[in-house]
Parts: C-alpha cells; sequence; structure tokens
C-alpha cells in the first residue's frame, strides 16, 4: 500500500532516473498541454521530433488559434489520431475567447476545454499551476495496481475513480506533512515510473523500482498478473481496393468526409472490397479517366485500435487530364504535385505504404 513515506523515495528516484525530454525543460502550460495530448497512445520516441516543428511554428496558443486547419493536418501527418489536433484548435480558439489568450492552468478551467479530460487537466494543473490534483493515465494505473496488489478490473470507471480518489487523498496527505511537497513532480515520477521500469510489456524491471520493498504485486511474484483488464474487443476487418491514380498533372487525391476516422484528411481514392484488374480498371473509368495502364502494386495492412484496414493497391497511368484542376463532381479528386503534397495535403499514416509512389 502506498504511504506518504513512499512518496520521497518516489520523487528522489525521480530526480536522477528521469528522461530528458524537451517538454520538462519549461513549466509553462501551453507547452505542457501541447507535450500531453501529442502523447497520449504515442511512444516518447515518435513525438519528440514533431513536438519541436509543433512549437516551432506554433509557439504560443494564439498562434494556434489563428492557424489552418489543413496546415494543423499537415505537421500532424504521421502522428495518428487525428482528432486530437483538431480538438487542441479548438481549445486554442476557446483561450483566446474565454481566458484573454492566457493558458489556464486551474483544473476546473481546463477541464472545460475540448479534448481535455481528468488526466490532461491534472497534469497540466499540477505541473504548471502547482494544484494539488493526481494526473492518472495508464501508466499511473499500472504502478499503483501493482503496488496494491489491487484486483478490480482498471477499465470499469469505477475503480478508476477510486484510484484516482485515493492518490488525491495521499497527496493531501503529503502536502499536509511537508508543504515543500510538489505535485507536479509527484505526477511526473509516477508516469516515468510505469513508462521506464514498471513495464507494460515485458516483464518490469521490480530491481530498479523505488517502491521495490512496498510493493504487493512484487512480493506476490506475479507482478505482470497486474492490472486487471476486461478482455480487448476483437478488431474488425475491412478490406479496400486502393487506387494510385498518376496523371501529367499530378497523383490523385481524394479528401475524406469531415467526421469520422481520419475526418478531414487526404487519402488516395479507394471503394469498399478487393477488386479484380478489370473492376479496378472499371471503376478508374467511372470517375471519368482513360487508364493506359493499370498494374498491381503491394498489398497493406493498417491497424486502428479498433478496425483493421486490409488493402489492395493498383498503380493507374492515365491519359491526360485536360483541367489540370480537375476534381470529379461526385468523388472529388485533386490531381497534385509532388511538392504540393507534401507542403498542402496531409495523408495519414494508414497509407505509407503507398506514399513512395507520389514521387
Amino acid at each position: 500500500m502506498l504511504k506518504t513515506k513512499d512518496i520521497k523515495v518516489l520523487i528522489s528516484w525521480y530526480e536522477t532516473a528521469q528522461r530528458d525530454l524537451p517538454w520538462r525543460k519549461t513549466g509553462e502550460a501551453y507547452s505542457i498541454w501541447v507535450s500531453e495530448i501529442m502523447l497520449q497512445q504515442t511512444r516518447v520516441e515518435a513525438v519528440k521530433s514533431y513536438y519541436r516543428a509543433f512549437m516551432t511554428k506554433y509557439p504560443t496558443v494564439s498562434k494556434l488559434a489563428a492557424a489552418k486547419e489543413e496546415d494543423l493536418n499537415r505537421i500532424w501527418e504521421g502522428l495518428g489520431y487525428y482528432s486530437r489536433v483538431r480538438n487542441m484548435h479548438k481549445a486554442a480558439i476557446e483561450v483566446e475567447e474565454s481566458f484573454g489568450g492566457r493558458f489556464p492552468v486551474s483544473y476546473d478551467a481546463l477541464i472545460t476545454l475540448p479534448g481535455i479530460g481528468e488526466y490532461t487537466a491534472g497534469a497540466v494543473a499540477s505541473i504548471a499551476g502547482g494544484e494539488n490534483v493526481p494526473a492518472v493515465d495508464g501508466n499511473v494505473l499500472r504502478v499503483y495496481a501493482r503496488v496494491n496488489a489491487l484486483k478490480e478490473n482498471i477499465s470499469d470507471a469505477k475503480v478508476r475513480a477510486g484510484v484516482r480518489s485515493a492518490l488525491l487523498q495521499l497527496m493531501e496527505k503529503a502536502k499536509a506533512a511537508d508543504d515543500t511537497f510538489s505535485p507536479g513532480a509527484f505526477n511526473s515520477a509516477m508516469m516515468e515510473l510505469g513508462a521506464t521500469v514498471c513495464l507494460p510489456n515485458g516483464a518490469p524491471k521490480c530491481e530498479e523500482c523505488p517502491f521495490y520493498s512496498s510493493c504487493l504485486a512484487g512480493k506476490s511474484g506475479n507482478p505482470k498478473e497486474y492490472p486487471v483488464k476486461a478482455a480487448k474487443n476483437k478488431r474488425r476487418i475491412e478490406q479496400k481496393t486502393i487506387f494510385i491514380l498518376h496523371s501529367l498533372e499530378g497523383i490523385g487525391l481524394h479528401k475524406r468526409e469531415n467526421k469520422g476516422l481520419l475526418a478531414g484528411l487526404y487519402e488516395f481514392p479507394s471503394v469498399p472490397g478487393h477488386l479484380s484488374r478489370k473492376e479496378a480498371i472499371e471503376t478508374i473509368k467511372s470517375y471519368g479517366y482513360h487508364p493506359l495502364t493499370v498494374k498491381r502494386i503491394e498489398d497493406a495492412v493498417h491497424i486502428f485500435s479498433h478496425v483493421e484496414w486490409h488493402m489492395r493497391g493498383y498503380f493507374a497511368e492515365l491519359d491526360a487530364i485536360t483541367d489540370p484542376a480537375k476534381r470529379d463532381p461526385e468523388n472529388e479528386i485533386v490531381f497534385v504535385t509532388a511538392d504540393e503534397r507534401k507542403s498542402a495535403y496531409a495523408l495519414p499514416s494508414a497509407f505509407s505504404a503507398y506514399k513512395k509512389y507520389i514521387l
């Protein structure tokens, strides 16, 4: 069971063991918020370069609020879960309108912004504002569950709320016992411990853990049995046929609807199912283009959290298109050069296997 005496041990460990990460060099709320949103369901190593590029282009919340949607999608390309950046944009506009352009640091204000839940509000409020509130993410839940040998299912909202309540009480006791207690350091240390020592996959590094002597799961000899989670639902498989349409005007792209999966992003034209070459040719003709050659290219699979795309690809060389800016009225296909694509048209990582054909 975690006790206040364990907190000092944890923070002491964190002071020497923490990773050198760019967002830890600032206590500014906006920067911390950007990093926390980027880190959701994304590896730290993948986030570093995106964070630096994002903060260079949008160093303030006002700059972000004034950004164009296409520019945001482009700088986010490859990071995935694009709803995050759309919500960031909405939140930045809300900060401009309701908070005078000053990013809030209180939990109660942060929780009202689009895309900010209990964890993110707690992280920003504690690290940037020094507010005594917990920040409970998957890493923290895992640490807590193992230290306390928690047998309840942490996927249950009531169990997660109970963990948050228990950590809040622990932090309040720590603050009452020591007025130099740092809520931000505690939350950061708990997250770091889960990310680097109390690992989710593979064997946890119990011997390196500051809670080694008090961890009930560690003492049981089976720490990997914790935390208890609900069985994951099986992902749905969707078959798709992808068309790389090449002409003198460039490569054909199609903009997805502004709702649902990959909303508002560009993609290669596609249809449901796996088409034969003959069916692919007929489909391309139905778009209003004349294919000179059509060849089968590699298949690809992309895995989302809830669905798998199993893609079959065709590369089609098209006859000259008289109008370079032509858009098919039904399918909204626009032809762009490689340079145009790179600067203005965000292609999600789902199509990574086919991006090379743009060149």
